[in-house]
């Protein structure tokens, strides 16, 4: 008797503590769009964050509009900034290794997520991206606001039909 609770006295707070973390994130209700992997220390899936749309719009949303070398004028674009996301996840990394459904990967420094920086857009003009529209999660920088962003590198970065988000040392 005593030995049983005594494991109980002990695995308790362990098992509070892994359950807790699983919680941290609640589970997508709705067709997953994004996940986020690597060094996270919030997830929901099995070493990972998955997101629903549902769930991208309940983060801090931010909109902008700019124009973009592959659309024929300017647009307004929401969604969530990638330091805000990263900043959900508890992401720990200095690389982030983005994928797109067409498997189409682009190394991106962590250090490119601040506060006025890029976004994964899941609207533009207020309507969801579809897939055909580059959609549903597009890497989108602020071109116009900030004309440093116009360069080939960083037109690389705005990776369009966003899967998966893999933050590495």
């Amino acid at each position: 008797m005593f030995q049983r609770l005594f494991l109980t006295a002990v695995l308790t707070p362990f098992l509070l503590i892994a359950t807790a973390s699983a919680e941290d994130l609640p589970a997508p209700m709705g067709r997953v769009i994004l996940t986020v992997s690597g060094n996270i220390g919030v997830t929901n899936a099995d070493g990972a964050a998955e997101f629903d749309l549902a769930m991208l719009d309940a983060l801090p949303q931010t909109r902008f509009t700019t124009e973009t070398i592959w659309t024929d004028k300017a647009a307004e674009y929401s969604g969530v900034e990638l330091s805000a996301l990263l900043e959900a996840v508890d992401a720990d990394g200095s690389q982030l290794l983005m994928t797109a459904l067409n498997d189409y990967a682009i190394d991106v420094p962590a250090s490119e997520a601040v506060s006025g920086g890029p976004i994964l857009a899941t609207r533009v003009d207020g309507h969801p991206l579809s897939v055909r529209d580059k959609g549903p999660v597009w890497v989108i920088y602020p071109f116009d606001d900030k004309p440093a962003y116009k360069t080939e590198i960083t037109y690389s970065r705005s990776i369009w039909q966003l899967k998966s988000i893999e933050v590495e040392d």
